[in-house]
């Protein structure tokens, strides 16, 4: 059974940065797609970043693209999002999530795609 379990979010000030984890079980990170979605209060749920061994690159959302790096950690079956200088707009819940098989859906961020989600975990970037 896949699980996929967030940790890391909180509430910190514009310009700081934040490191969230997304621990993987059930799915081995050697043959995987995760991705990282955020959903804001009244919007829709977006994705943020999507690391896959099949693609050579990553993928990042334009928003966040130059301040958030996605990684993964083989040893400990996890994948992170390094947050860099926050700013409140990345306020949301942040999720991870993975499809079924190790194809990255097309485009990466079609939420449909994936079937596997966590619990989601809040991040609040306020002065």
């Amino acid at each position: 059974q896949v699980q996929l379990v967030e940790s890391g979010g909180g509430l910190v000030q514009p310009g700081v940065s934040l490191r969230l984890s997304c621990a993987v079980s059930g799915l081995t990170l050697d043959y995987y797609v995760i991705t990282w979605f955020r959903q804001a209060p009244g919007k829709e749920r977006e994705g943020v970043s999507c690391i896959s061994s099949s693609a050579r690159t990553p993928y990042y959302a334009d928003s966040v693209n130059g301040r958030f790096t996605i990684s993964r950690d083989m040893a400990k079956n996890t994948v992170y999002l390094q947050m860099n200088s926050l700013k409140p707009e990345d306020t949301a819940v942040y999720y991870c999530a993975a499809p079924r098989g190790a194809r990255v859906p097309l485009p990466w961020y079609w939420r449909d795609e994936y079937v596997y989600w966590g619990q989601g975990t809040q991040v609040t970037v306020s002065s």
